[in-house]
């Protein structure tokens, strides 16, 4: 699971914004072009369920399953590459009975099932989006404690 420290901005009963500050995990990430943080800006805003009865101003640690978050990785970068290559080789079979040449037909092929590739992505977004296990939520409230050995001036 991947956690995030944050805190609270504004919450009701059923929704909570969390305001979090990208970790090095994002700076480190190849992806963090595509995925909305590349902008300069190192705080973000996050929306979550109310599930801890959080705040205004309560420090939270929100969290996200890295198994959906794989899923989705294997589905962007794995997936159109599979099409691409099944697409390329229904081409090379079948260049034969259109007489034309094979590397033609395979590369014709091969970008059409590449292209279709996102079409089934697309679709497969807006499914996914809605899902409960691809949204971040809240782990725990962290205490104000202050650790043994620290004084307040």
């Amino acid at each position: 699971m991947i956690t995030e420290n944050g805190i609270v901005t504004k919450s009701n009963p059923s929704i909570a914004w969390i305001k979090t500050i990208r970790s090095g995990a994002c700076e480190a990430c190849s992806s963090k072009g595509s995925c909305g943080t590349e902008n300069s800006q190192k705080e973000m805003t996050v929306t979550v369920k109310n599930t801890l009865d959080v705040g205004e101003g309560d420090h939270v640690v929100i969290g996200l399953n890295t198994r959906p978050i794989l899923f989705v990785t294997f589905l962007l970068y794995v997936f159109p590459i599979i099409l691409l290559l099944i697409g390329a080789l229904i081409g090379n079979s079948l260049a034969p009975s259109f007489h034309m040449d094979p590397s033609f037909v395979s590369m014709l092929f091969g970008f059409l099932f590449f292209g279709f590739s996102f079409y089934i992505i697309r679709k497969k977004n807006s499914s996914l989006s809605k899902k409960e296990e691809y949204k971040p939520f809240l782990v725990r409230k962290k205490s104000h404690a202050i650790p043994a050995g620290c004084t307040i001036p």
